[in-house]
């Protein structure tokens, strides 16, 4: 008997994850990167929208007290059944209070990307992360979003993984020579970013050398081109901006399927 397939609810303020939203449903109008010359290369391959059961925009942050000192007043009456929830741009009061009403409406599992350091400072990371504990849900930080990868004592969160394909990017890529010159044949994505800038990234690919600062500079420049969402504001954990780790996992996985291939 085939097991029921992962449920998601999206709680969120702000943009990103609307963004993560419609590369999931694979919304045909979200990715407009290649313009004139889309070939549709993601359309039509996925789509993820009966899996999503409610995606709730709760009040943004700076129109909130600073302050909140009931914050179960300013989050959702009522939630669907799902098996994990998946949170960005919350007020600092009611990302602390998510759990208990996850935890409430039976939602074992929370993801929240780290796109902007300011949004989720390693305190209330930690804070958040031990309430999931004490409460039995499993839990996910990634910093960026696409650094997120399964592992064992998180079932749920590999089972989102690997059913929806997003986390941190894979790809697949076959090469041609032009006499001495090695150059991309195909790019075939296997997982992407959440947000789907992998999709246009292996696009970009295809036709780039092979030599190193040529494949770096394609890489690095479509990597910028979707855009990334991730802040340049350089977080004080890595030392440097968080957009730029996003850069570095696409580059490994790309020299990763280069040397596979």
């Amino acid at each position: 008997m085939n097991r029921e397939s992962l449920s998601l609810v999206f709680v969120y303020s702000g943009e990103f994850a609307e963004r993560v939203i419609r590369n999931l449903i694979n919304d045909p109008s979200f990715c407009k990167s290649c313009g004139l010359y889309c070939d549709s290369c993601k359309y039509s391959v996925y789509s993820f929208v009966r899996n999503i059961r409610a995606a709730m925009q709760l009040q943004e942050p700076s129109k909130l007290p600073a302050f909140i000192d009931n914050p179960e007043k300013y989050m959702p009456v009522k939630m669907p059944k799902a098996n994990l929830c998946i949170t960005s741009g919350l007020h600092k009061d009611l990302l602390l209070e998510l759990p208990n009403h996850l935890k409430r409406f039976g939602i074992k599992g929370l993801i929240v990307p780290i796109e902007d350091f300011n949004e989720v400072p390693s305190g209330l990371r930690k804070q958040v992360e031990e309430n999931c504990q004490k409460l039995g849900l499993e839990s996910a930080f990634p910093k960026p979003f696409c650094s997120l990868e399964s592992s064992e004592d998180k079932p749920l969160i590999s089972r989102f993984i690997a059913e929806f394909k997003v986390g941190r990017p894979s790809l697949e890529i076959s090469t041609a020579k032009r006499g001495k010159r090695e150059f991309i044949y195909s790019a075939i994505v296997r997982q992407s970013a959440p947000c789907g800038s992998t999709w246009y990234v292996a696009r970009k690919l295809v036709g780039v050398e092979t030599k190193k600062e040529v494949l770096y500079d394609a890489v690095a420049k479509a990597h910028h081109s979707y855009p990334c969402t991730a802040t340049m504001n350089v977080d004080p954990e890595a030392k440097e901006p968080i957009l730029h780790i996003g850069g570095y996992i696409i580059r490994e996985e790309v020299e990763k399927a280069l040397k596979q291939g």
